[in-house]
C-alpha cells in the first residue's frame, strides 16, 4: 500500500509510523501542509495518516490549507479507504464525523496511563502506557466504538467503520528522537509567545526521557494497532 502522512508542523513528523511502513514494505510521501505543500489527491494514496500539531481544527482564518485538508479528509472518509489520525489528525477526524472538539480540563504531556474500555475494539492490553500530548479532546463520534481513557483524557481515541477510520490522541508512534523534537519544538512555539504547558499531568522533560525502555514497549503496541488498522479493509 501507499500511504501519505499529512503533516501540520516542521518538527512533528511521522516518527515510527514511517519505521513500521518501512518494515512492512509499505510505501509513504509526507506532505508539509504548514509549508504551502498541496493536499494529495485520494487517488494517489490507499491510505491517509494526519499527523498532529498545535492549531485548533477551526483555525482555517490563519491556516487556509487547513481547509483543504478537511476537503480532502471528507473525501476520504467517504471512500472506503483507510484513515488513521493522531492528536490533532484525530480531532480534525473527530469533528469530520460530526463530533464535538473543545479545549480540555487537563493539559497532559508525558507518559499516561490508558485503560481499554470494555467496549473497545482495539487489540492493545486492558491497561498500557503512552505517551501523550494534548490540550485539546474530542467527543464519540456516533458509530464510533472508544478506545478507552486516561486522568487526564476519558477519551483517548476511538475506531469508526469497523476499525478503517482510527482516532488516536495518544503517540504510539513517538520515539526518543520524536519526543527530543516535540520539545524543541514547544520551546519554540514558547518563545514566539505561547503559553507553556502546566498542569498536574505535564511532565518535565527528564522525567519523560528516564526510561528509554517505555518507548520501546510502545513499539509493540503501535505493531498491533497498525495491523489491525490495515487489515479492516483487507480482501
Amino acid at each position: 500500500m501507499h500511504i501519505y502522512f499529512l503533516q501540520h508542523a516542521a518538527g512533528l513528523g511521522p516518527a515510527r509510523f514511517a519505521d513500521w511502513l518501512d518494515s512492512m514494505g509499505h510505501s509513504h510521501n509526507s506532505c508539509h501542509l504548514y509549508a504551502g505543500e498541496a493536499p494529495p489527491r485520494l487517488a494517489d494514496c490507499d491510505a491517509l495518516v494526519l499527523l498532529d500539531g498545535d492549531l485548533a481544527v477551526d483555525d482555517t482564518a490563519t491556516h487556509p490549507w487547513l481547509a483543504r485538508e478537511k476537503k480532502l479528509l471528507t473525501r476520504a472518509l467517504k471512500s472506503g479507504k483507510p484513515v488513521l489520525g493522531v492528536g490533532m489528525g484525530a480531532r480534525l477526524i473527530a469533528e469530520g464525523l460530526g463530533a464535538i472538539v473543545s479545549r480540555g480540563t487537563y493539559p497532559a504531556l508525558g507518559w499516561q496511563r490508558i485503560e481499554l474500555a470494555p467496549e473497545s475494539p482495539f487489540d492493545l492490553p486492558e491497561t498500557f502506557e503512552a505517551f501523550s500530548w494534548q490540550r485539546d479532546i474530542f467527543g464519540l463520534p456516533d458509530g464510533a466504538l472508544p478506545l478507552g481513557g486516561s486522568e487526564a483524557s476519558p477519551l483517548q481515541g476511538f475506531a469508526w467503520d469497523r476499525g478503517r477510520v482510527v482516532a488516536l490522541q495518544c503517540h504510539l508512534e513517538a520515539t526518543d528522537a520524536s519526543i527530543s523534537a516535540l520539545f524543541e519544538h514547544l520551546a519554540a512555539q514558547t518563545h514566539a509567545g505561547a503559553s507553556p504547558l502546566e498542569g498536574l499531568h505535564v511532565q518535565a522533560p527528564e522525567a519523560i526521557l528516564a526510561d528509554t525502555r517505555r518507548v520501546d514497549h510502545q513499539a509493540a503496541l503501535l505493531d498491533r494497532l497498525m495491523v489491525q488498522w490495515l487489515r479492516s479493509v483487507a480482501r
